[in-house]
């Protein structure tokens, strides 16, 4: 299977007045199509940096020194660095070809506009032709059908309304219709672009499941609970019907019922539009539930990679191990993790779990180790489990 997205050698710092912060460590992953991969890890591990770094919105002073994000944006065997092209280029795909689903719905939605609009919104900007297109089609059937009293009257403005139209779909960056925009009453003109744009918000929002959609789509976001407002998030990600979607702990806020409902309609729409998630998450079983592989993180670099039933039945990282022995199970005590995360400012030399290892070499503190196969589509980064050190405790 092709694979969608590419990341290789990716570092992040962010230079602050205390010192430098390294976010991501020379971190390599790979997202095939058609595939869900989870990320998982503590609080600070770089999972949504790693999810912004795609999408070039890395806040500043963060800075990406180097490494490469590939991606395959029309299945072919080109592919695109999307740290390498232009501003404009990458506006294009943002929100498109790939978008995201924010972690909290309330602050991912503007409060003052309603949920129509913020949709319509991306459609415009992504889907403009397609919403012309459609506008000008429904004009011209008004011009070919029957005439009567009133539509002799309209029929002036019908076919004023179509050579503006068909001047946007000839000339998407033709001046007369962006006169007309600008001048109050002549942009009632061009009201049948909004109308066709709201019309796409409906359907997409009855994707998502929404019920009585017409009505959600005029309300403002404080009248909607965490659910609801999740599932427009989840809309408004699809309105473009984008390949690539970052999911950044989605369901975080959610009560488990509709949890569960979220988890299974991100796992529909997956495989209805054949597009590929990344989704980031803390809880583990939500990560066995949707993923295919899952991918384990630790300030900044990636410890083990597998698919996710070999993840579970045969973990080989000793903090993957640790992770899922502080999972609460029925009649076992939880064992938490000894020692404490590293500060950004201060990460140990080599391998960055080995102060908390229970299994650490003299390697370990030395050389940080590289991500390896130690069996086909299991990937980890431990000298003790590559065989490069001996397993003595210090």
């Amino acid at each position: 299977m092709k694979e969608l997205v590419k990341i290789s050698g990716l570092t992040l710092r962010f230079y602050t007045y205390e010192g430098v912060v390294l976010a991501l460590d020379n971190l390599d992953l790979g997202i095939d199509q058609r595939e869900t991969l989870g990320l998982v890890g503590e609080t600070g591990c770089g999972k949504t940096m790693t999810a912004l770094s795609i999408l070039r919105l890395i806040p500043p002073p963060g800075k990406i020194e180097c490494g490469s994000i590939l991606f395959n944006a029309d299945g072919g065997s080109e592919a695109v660095d999307l740290l390498k092209i232009s501003e404009a280029e990458i506006r294009s795909i943002r929100g498109s070809r790939i978008a995201m689903i924010f972690q909290e719905p309330g602050a991912a939605l503007n409060p003052v506009f309603t949920i129509g609009d913020q949709i319509a919104e991306v459609i415009l900007l992504h889907r403009r032709e397609e919403v012309v297109r459609q506008a000008l089609k429904t004009v011209s059937r008004l011009l070919d059908g029957e005439t009567g009293p009133v539509k002799s009257l309209l029929k002036p403005a019908w076919a004023v309304e179509s050579k503006l139209y068909y001047a946007m779909v000839k000339n998407p960056g033709a001046v007369l219709p962006r006169i007309v925009g600008r001048i109050p009453l002549m942009r009632r003109l061009l009201w049948r672009i909004n109308d066709e744009a709201n019309r796409i918000v409906v359907r997409t929002l009855k994707e998502v499941e929404i019920p009585d959609a017409e009505r959600v789509a005029r309300q403002h976001p404080h009248q909607l609970s965490g659910g609801m407002k999740q599932r427009c998030v989840i809309a408004m990600a699809l309105s473009c019907q984008p390949r690539f979607l970052i999911a950044d702990e989605p369901t975080t806020s959610l009560d488990v019922t509709v949890q569960a409902q979220i988890l299974e309609l991100l796992r529909r729409l997956k495989v209805e539009r054949e597009s590929s998630i990344l989704y980031i998450t803390h809880d583990l079983a939500v990560a066995a539930e949707i993923c295919d592989r899952i991918g384990v993180m630790y300030a900044g670099s990636m410890c083990e990679l597998a698919g996710t039933a070999d993840m579970f039945a045969a973990p080989q990282h000793p903090y993957t191990r640790a992770l899922l022995a502080a999972v609460p199970k029925p009649g076992e005590e939880p064992h938490s993790i000894p020692g404490f995360i590293p500060a950004p400012l201060n990460l140990p030399s080599g391998c960055r779990f080995h102060p908390r290892c229970d299994v650490r070499g003299e390697m370990c503190a030395r050389e940080a180790p590289p991500l390896r196969e130690v069996q086909p589509g299991h990937f980890v980064a431990c000298h003790v489990c590559q065989g490069g050190s001996s397993a003595s405790s210090g």
